[in-house]
């Protein structure tokens, strides 16, 4: 069995301490294989907010990948944002969009951030042909016979949340990777858990989005998932904060 903890949202700078220190001692109590962080670390981007991001993970001490979130990217350096927007991430560089392979697993990453989009919010989601091309790849490198898992930043298709993600291009960006060997999609973004199921045209697909571990709630208290890949059967348990 391999069992993966995914958080999202985490949004340092308006993070829930008691979430935060939940989340922790679950991770550090139960020691699962990896650990999912699918975007939005902070709030602003600020430097301090980012540090404080790298030492909570740090002291996860279990292997960890994150995903670029749409508050990761600087609100108000429009130099940094367009030109240098990753780098305040050099504390997290190892961490970052970093591919895992555990036994029969690998986790590929997405990303659905832009530094610029012809629309008003630059909030939501947008898959670039060369950020799929990149995944497809890496999908294409994984171990024969492993299934895979995407990790992303904003919901590839509207899950029914409060919140939207309005991703542009991830229809299209579902379809290739269903078609590529693809098995299930993993993001956070919209503050709400989900799990649904995508009848794409290459088969069916797993959709699941992680709630937040910040103070940002909408219709769930902080929460995260935990994932159990069983003989090939993956079951999906939703962790909320309080719950039994």
């Amino acid at each position: 069995m391999i069992r993966l903890f995914h958080a999202s949202d985490v949004h340092f700078g308006a993070e829930d301490h008691e979430a935060l220190d939940w989340f922790a001692g679950c991770v550090h109590d139960e020691q699962p294989d990896a650990v999912v962080v699918t975007g939005d670390l902070t709030m602003r981007a600020r430097s301090h907010e980012f540090a404080a991001a790298a030492r909570w993970l740090e002291g996860l001490g279990r292997p960890v990948t994150v995903e670029v979130g749409n508050h990761d990217l600087p609100y108000f350096n429009l130099w940094a944002r367009f030109v240098t927007p990753y780098r305040r991430y050099r504390a997290l560089e190892a961490m970052i969009e970093r591919p895992l392979d555990l036994p029969g697993l690998t986790i590929v990453p997405l990303k659905t951030t832009a530094r610029f989009q012809w629309r008003l919010n630059w909030s939501k989601g947008h898959v670039s042909t060369r950020a799929l091309r990149e995944t497809l790849a890496r999908i294409e490198a994984a171990p024969t016979g492993h299934r895979i898992f995407i990790a992303c930043h904003h919901p590839l298709i509207e899950a029914g949340t409060r919140s939207s993600s309005r991703t542009r291009g991830g229809r299209v960006a579902l379809e290739a990777l269903g078609a590529a060997g693809a098995h299930s999609v993993l993001s956070g973004h919209v503050h709400d858990p989900f799990d649904i199921r995508y009848p794409g045209g290459a088969g069916e697909m797993r959709l699941i989005g992680a709630g937040t571990l910040s103070e940002r709630v909408r219709e769930t208290h902080p929460s995260f998932n935990e994932l159990r890949l069983v003989d090939g059967v993956l079951e999906v348990e939703v962790r909320r904060m309080g719950a039994a």
